[in-house]
């Protein structure tokens, strides 16, 4: 699996349904963890931070109602798309899930297909690369789908671990990476590297993004990591 793939946490206590959950996502190239109950879900979220939740209302524990309120009042998870799986058709109770927090409300039984759909429209907002989106920040363009950086009309030869890295900060200018965090991100949680192989590659991109000119897009956060801009 692509570790640059989109990680979806699925919460759900039904072991058919969470099954049948893993595998269509994983046919469509997403990164999954699973959780069966409501505290190994917040667990989960510190330790792997997903790009997008699919939350089950009933769960044994701590209710999928409760855990979206506690995400999206922490700033760190606030951003994480959470969609709501529910048997709970009434009206009254989705918009009690989506005044709670949730992106997004799907009542089971569901269609596999409009939940992929709607996954991939969660994601084109807050990880716009995942589904081909261009990239822009100042004078950078990435293009997921063909691989080619442009800077200023030049383009940019990145490696593809080098592209990762950009493709992360530019989802997210301003956010401040740490080495940990990048290395989850780009290398993959399974494999193990050195922090310090995310200095070496870090140098490398600055290298290539700066061979013609211009400024250095990456800062150094002093005891925290690296942000662009």
């Amino acid at each position: 699996m692509n570790a640059d793939a989109p990680g979806v946490l699925v919460v759900e206590d039904e072991a058919a349904q969470l099954e049948v959950l893993t595998y269509n996502l994983e046919a469509e190239g997403f990164r999954v963890e699973k959780a069966e109950n409501g505290d190994e879900a917040l667990l989960l979220v510190a330790e792997t931070a997903p790009d997008i939740i699919l939350l089950d209302w009933m769960l044994p524990g701590v209710s999928g109602i409760e855990i979206c309120r506690r995400l999206k009042s922490n700033p760190s998870t606030r951003d994480v798309p959470i969609i709501m799986l529910s048997a709970r058709s009434e009206e009254v109770d989705k918009v009690r899930g989506l005044e709670t927090g949730a992106d997004d409300y799907m009542v089971k039984p569901y269609s596999i297909a409009e939940l992929m759909a709607r996954v991939r429209t969660q994601l084109r907002r807050t990880r716009p690369s995942s589904v081909g989106e261009l990239l822009r920040y100042e004078d950078i363009v990435l293009n997921a789908e063909t691989h080619r950086v442009m800077r200023d009309s030049g383009e940019i030869k990145l490696g593809p671990t080098e592209f990762r890295l950009l493709s992360t900060f530019m989802e997210k200018p301003g956010r401040v990476w740490s080495r940990e965090q990048l290395l989850d991100r780009v290398w993959g949680r399974d494999i193990y590297v050195d922090t310090r192989t995310v200095d070496v590659h870090i140098g490398r991109l600055r290298k290539a993004l700066c061979q013609y000119g211009g400024t250095d897009p990456i800062r150094t956060v002093r005891g925290a990591g690296y942000a662009l801009g």
